[in-house]
């Protein structure tokens, strides 16, 4: 059974549901399909533990319906998983989107046709699609990076990872827990966990630094004063850096200042419990490693406080690379968790995890009794979704193959050799992990739409960036981030996650205040360097 539309989405998260909603508002016929059983994307699977969003709620949201804006109440400053499922939920209810999508689909292949000039997606329902344009809004974190280990099958205890967690109440009261990974994910759980189960074994690779969180409940007069700014912020985000209200201070700024006038700064980011720890401070400390490394030890100092022994401070604090230059997680007693008797850090860089054995895990000869392990191991992100889609563009041109040698688009929008394919938070733009996800994906989103829109009206039936234009997007992207040290470090930023992956910073760190810019400017001037036909 095949269906034919103007356009194709896949996925309904945060993305694909405002893509839906704006292609669908410009007259096209839309289909959007998820995976899911139902619609929010990452924020319907990771349902762990602890799991909440790091960009404040007043920012972390739509901004195309005043209605929306008026009639959405937040209840922290910080919500929780179930509360940011809810809210996207209510957008599909409220704009009617659900008709628009396709639960429980899966992408098999999806295959440019040229003598059609069309995308057909065949699905794991048996069901095949034809449409002209092809937008993927899979999210930068949606493939997750799963280990095996030595004798698995015989561990007669309950085995869980972070990125597909059961949707019905998993209780771990009482119980040994294990878990490997401290990222962002593990970090929420560990510091979730802790003060229910009765042993929590942490199994540690690389040391994190994070940044205590600083939430609060959300009554009516805060909700007022928020409804109030909203006119404000939405022009703010879409100014700044990162796609937040706050920006670093201009290149050039901090050598003006003393160290301590500097720490004044580092003490004011530190104390707005937020992600302006990251973006809020100067642009130096991500190029210039003496910045860094003072930035560095300011970060530490606030992490040592936290944690009673020295000696498990060492461990709990990166000493290889330093702030900044990984994700920067937020936490609310991550730390203090490990001041716990019933805490446990293993250093399985030192010794790596043997295997299972039918009570745990062992561990350089140790042996870790455990009732559930908990994996929060990453992801395989920015392509690893889009990859495993089995895509295939003009004259048969694999995807997959492509981004195997060569991780490369045309802004995150396109691919050279994939007509009509279009990207929402694709590799190399900004979205892709430098910026709050909800600002830069409604401009992608924007962009795209109206480049459709552009297509249609002008009578044209593809889209697609010369090589050449392609290659002049990834030689600056690669320039930008060759500068900073972020290309220093192994992280997923770079690809380093991932057996065979190529190192290459996925995500665009000029700015998405500059990448905005550089975007209205293409579509002002018509296109140059995609080949319209």
């Amino acid at each position: 059974m095949s269906e034919a539309f103007d356009a194709l989405v896949v996925g309904a998260g945060i993305s694909g549901l405002y893509q839906t909603y704006r292609l669908r508002k410009a007259g096209f016929s839309v289909r959007a399909i998820e995976a899911a059983p139902d619609v929010g994307g990452t924020w319907y699977w990771n349902a762990y533990p602890g799991c909440r969003v790091d960009s404040p709620a007043n920012i972390y949201q739509y901004w195309f319906s005043q209605e929306l804006l008026d009639d959405w109440n937040w209840s922290e400053r910080f919500p929780a998983q179930p509360e940011i499922k809810s809210y996207l939920q209510h957008v599909a209810t409220r704009f009617d989107l659900y008709r628009s999508i396709e639960l429980e689909t899966r992408v098999q292949s999806a295959q440019w046709l040229a003598d059609e000039g069309c995308w057909r997606v065949i699905t794991d329902t048996g069901k095949t699609y034809t449409a002209r344009y092809l937008v993927s809004c899979v999210g930068l974190l949606s493939t997750p990076k799963m280990l095996s280990f030595p004798d698995q099958q015989s561990f007669k205890g309950q085995v869980y990872h972070t990125a597909r967690w059961p949707q019905h109440p998993v209780d771990l009261k009482g119980q040994r827990v294990g878990v490997i990974g401290n990222g962002a994910t593990g970090i929420q759980v560990i510091q979730t966990l802790a003060p229910e189960v009765s042993k929590l074994t942490v199994f540690q690779r690389t040391p994190q630094y994070a940044v205590r969180m600083k939430n609060y409940k959300v009554d009516e007069q805060t909700m007022s004063a928020w409804r109030a700014d909203y006119p404000e912020v939405s022009r703010l985000v879409h100014t700044t850096f990162g796609g937040f209200t706050w920006d670093p201070a201009e290149e050039g700024h901090a050598a003006t200042l003393t160290p301590d006038q500097r720490r004044e700064v580092y003490e004011d980011c530190w104390a707005d419990g937020s992600l302006k720890m990251f973006v809020g401070t100067f642009p130096e400390t991500l190029v210039d490693p003496e910045m860094n490394a003072e930035l560095t030890e300011f970060v530490r100092d606030k992490i040592r406080a936290q944690i009673n022994d020295p000696a498990l401070a060492d461990k709990l604090i990166p000493s290889s690379h330093g702030y900044g230059l990984k994700r920067v997680p937020l936490e609310n007693g991550y730390y203090e968790a490990f001041n716990r008797a019933n805490v446990e850090l293993v250093d399985v860089s030192a010794s790596p995890i043997e295997g299972f054995y039918d009570q745990g895990l062992r561990v350089g000869g140790m042996d870790y009794p455990l009732d559930v392990l908990i994996m929060a191991t990453g992801f395989d992100a920015g392509t690893g979704t889009l990859a495993r889609m089995g895509v295939q563009g003009r004259g048969g041109l694999s995807l997959s193959e492509l981004w195997g040698r060569d991780i490369r688009t045309t802004l995150g929008l396109q691919v050279h050799g994939f007509p009509n394919l279009f990207l929402i938070g694709g590799p190399l733009s900004p979205s892709a992990a430098f910026c709050n996800v909800q600002t830069c994906v409604q401009q992608q989103i924007g962009w795209v739409t109206d480049a459709i829109t552009h297509l249609r009206e002008s009578g044209h039936r593809t889209m697609e960036p010369t090589f050449e234009r392609e290659e002049e997007w990834v030689q600056h992207h690669d320039e930008v981030a060759n500068a900073t040290l972020m290309v220093t470090v192994d992280s997923w930023y770079t690809g380093a996650n991932i057996e065979g992956k190529q190192r290459r910073l996925l995500s665009y760190i000029g700015g998405a205040h500059v990448y905005r810019e550089l975007c209205e400017e293409i579509q002002a001037n018509g296109y140059p360097g995609f080949q319209l036909t």
